[in-house]
């Protein structure tokens, strides 16, 4: 026959599955009860989190070791600790704040990189930007919310993954930035075949599991379109600026215009438009190839009603094989030059 006493051992070695402490460091058992004539048990546990799969198991966990110790039937009920219990795990970093970035309270302004179509460079944009704004000093993150099409990790030559602390990861930082991307989650370069509330999840882990701390800005590298993930930006992040990436053809102009009216539409502001891939330079006689046409960048900002940013001519980095990153733009670089000048634009903008 099981006893209050036997049942309140067992419980206090069960773990909080949020905060992974014994119930008995938490505070978690509130309540025993033993009917001995029908030898049922009810209890009460407060845990982190409620509605959690985790909880679900916890509870099966606490079902089965009270009927090993001779309970014919168990009743639980699950309650939230109490405020100040939680504050306790806060302060301790054992529970992150709630809201975390996403709290009305953040000073994180977040960009959106976003472009109409894929291959008119928007990662490579994000990349130098973010890397720009942190050699002036700021507290830059970068998202690389292109689920499907991940690249910034290679982009930014980064060989590590994140660490996991307690219940928080650790964001790989590289050049000042502070990196998470989908690209660290998955193994040999995998495809990812999910459909879009899962990867409504995974942004949404992005932003609430991830130790940032204070950023000053917050970069979202997003897949081309208007699908899943960019309408996900829009309904998690209602104060997010954007900055559309286009080309100067005017197909990419036409087709980047519809990321900027989703923009609009969900009353985020446009801080502007980069034209990417301008022009070709011959480093010979200096002559200009305007490989992809002219105006596409002064049209869509005139659309838009927002102004050009900056033009960037094709070029590739300069390469170092001892630390290797292959689409990062040194600091004296004549493009590097350039992601400084739109960064301090930038700046200016939000300040």
């Amino acid at each position: 026959m099981i006893t209050e006493q036997k049942a309140l051992e067992i419980l206090n070695k069960m773990e909080d599955p949020l905060l992974h402490k014994p119930l008995a460091d938490t505070n978690g058992v509130l309540e025993v009860k033993v009917k001995e004539e029908k030898a049922h048990i009810s209890v009460k546990i407060a845990v982190a989190k409620t509605g959690t799969p985790e909880q679900m198991q916890l509870q099966t966990k606490i079902v089965e070791k009270l009927k090993e110790a001779g309970a014919a039937t168990v009743g639980i009920r699950f309650a939230t600790l109490s405020e100040e219990e939680l504050a306790k795990h806060r302060a301790s970093g054992d529970l992150p704040s709630e809201g975390g970035l996403l709290a009305p309270d953040s000073k994180t302004t977040f960009i959106a990189i976003a472009s109409g179509k894929g291959g008119v460079g928007k990662s490579t944009v994000s990349v130098n930007l973010a890397i720009a704004l942190a050699r002036q000093g700021k507290k830059v993150g970068l998202i690389d919310a292109d689920i499907y099409g991940f690249s910034v990790p290679d982009m930014m030559g980064i060989i590590n993954r994140p660490q996991v602390k307690g219940n928080h990861i650790i964001p790989v930082e590289r050049f000042g930035v502070k990196v998470i991307s989908m690209g660290f989650f998955v193994e040999d370069n995998s495809p990812v075949i999910w459909r879009g509330p899962m990867l409504g999840k995974m942004l949404n882990n992005f932003f609430k599991e991830v130790e940032w701390g204070d950023l000053d800005y917050l970069l979202l590298d997003l897949p081309p379109g208007t699908g899943d993930v960019a309408l996900d930006v829009h309904t998690m992040l209602p104060s997010c600026k954007e900055i559309i990436v286009t080309t100067p053809h005017p197909t990419a102009a036409f087709v980047a215009a519809r990321a900027g009216a989703m923009a609009l539409r969900t009353n985020h502001e446009i801080l502007g438009v980069i034209e990417n891939m301008s022009y070709f330079e011959s480093q010979l006689t200096g002559e200009r190839e305007y490989v992809f046409g002219k105006g596409g960048g002064d049209k869509l900002a005139e659309e838009l009603r927002t102004e050009l940013l900056g033009r960037l001519p094709l070029q590739q980095p300069d390469w170092n094989e001892e630390d290797f990153a292959p689409s990062v733009y040194d600091a004296d670089h004549r493009i590097g030059r350039i992601y400084t000048d739109i960064a301090g634009k930038i700046v200016d903008l939000l300040s």
